[in-house]
């Protein structure tokens, strides 16, 4: 058993993987099995699960710096990037080269209608931006745990539809001050140590009323419960209209995972996580870098057969450091690959 940040977990020695599944606190874990339970006897209702929506729906409001009226849910990224107003045929959309394909998919399936997706180093999508009219990125690289430059990407923003992905971000990363962008979309089941199957995406009220509802389903009413059956098509008039029906267990585990996380001190979170992956990089004399995630060329085998729990993306080893983790996950995995 572990403690961190108020909570406790089970995390296994060794586990630096939340980038690929985060580890929940076991107040998580403990609110989905008590939901498991009362499904096995029948026990709830389908309203019972609004007030988790909303704990959770508020929540993520306030990681990102929003107000909950200007929040949407789902189930995945990819699942919420249709809501934003489709490019004209003629627009150009410009994403990081490399990027999660969550939200970069979604636009490169519109190529029939002439809409064309350019992928661009990282480190020049601030410039390049300007030359497009929709910009889709991560805050954080999933492959490498590279950062964008966020400030510059702010700078340049006029005129410029901006949908930011922040499921490699948000639970480690400072990302309160988000409420500039025009779309700020993240997934539960990393960073935010609820189960996989929750979504959200902050919507700036400048661009709600041009953003389509492409899902369009009960839960999009103004009061579901009273859009359940027949038209007329009658949705809420804040984000709600591009919710998608919610998946009831992941939203649980999401109410009680996402208001700790709002509670706490995220650059303290940010100091802890950068530096054990700096303490990690400095065990094999590489320089030091500003992420939770690490890439580095190692033997996957080596850390395996050491108790590290690790993945493999774009050729070589990631490592991510959680809020969970301790000092003594950095001098496993350093052991492993120092011996």
């Amino acid at each position: 058993m572990r403690e961190a940040f108020g909570q406790t977990f089970d995390t296994p020695a060794g586990y630096l993987n939340t980038a690929s599944i985060g580890v929940p606190p076991t107040a998580v874990a403990d609110a989905v099995s008590a939901a498991v339970e009362r499904w096995r006897g029948g026990v709830d209702v389908p309203p019972g699960f609004d007030v988790d929506v909303a704990a959770a729906r508020a929540a993520f409001a306030a990681l990102v710096g929003t107000d909950a009226a200007h929040v949407a849910i789902g189930a995945s990224a990819a699942q919420l990037v249709p809501s934003p107003p489709r490019p004209c045929p003629t627009d150009r959309v410009a994403g990081p080269a490399g990027k999660y394909t969550s939200t970069t998919f979604p636009f490169a399936a519109q190529a029939h209608r002439g809409i064309k997706i350019t992928e661009v180093p990282l480190a020049e999508i601030p410039d390049a931006m300007r030359d497009h009219d929709v910009l889709t990125a991560s805050v954080v690289q999933s492959s490498d745990g590279a950062l964008l430059d966020l400030a510059a990407v702010r700078r340049n923003s006029e005129g410029v539809t901006v949908v930011l992905d922040v499921t490699q971000a948000l639970g480690w990363l400072p990302l309160s001050d988000l409420g500039w962008a025009d779309y700020v979309i993240g997934a539960s089941y990393k960073w935010l140590m609820a189960p996989r199957g929750a979504a959200w995406m902050a919507v700036h009220p400048d661009v709600l009323d041009r953003s389509r509802p492409i899902n369009a389903n009960w839960y999009a009413g103004e009061d579901p419960w009273q859009t359940v059956y027949g038209l007329p098509l009658r949705l809420a008039g804040d984000a709600r209209r591009l919710d998608l029906s919610p998946t009831w267990f992941a939203q649980v585990g999401a109410a009680v995972a996402l208001p700790w996380l709002a509670a706490l001190d995220m650059e303290a979170v940010r100091r802890h996580n950068v530096g054990l992956a700096n303490d990690f990089l400095a065990r094999l004399g590489l320089p030091p870098g500003d992420s939770a995630i690490v890439s580095v060329d190692a033997d996957p085998e080596r850390l395996a057969a050491a108790g590290v729990r690790h993945s493999l993306r774009a050729g070589r080893v990631r490592l991510s450091f959680a809020l969970s983790n301790t000092p003594d996950d950095v001098d496993l995995v350093g052991q492993a690959l120092i011996r």
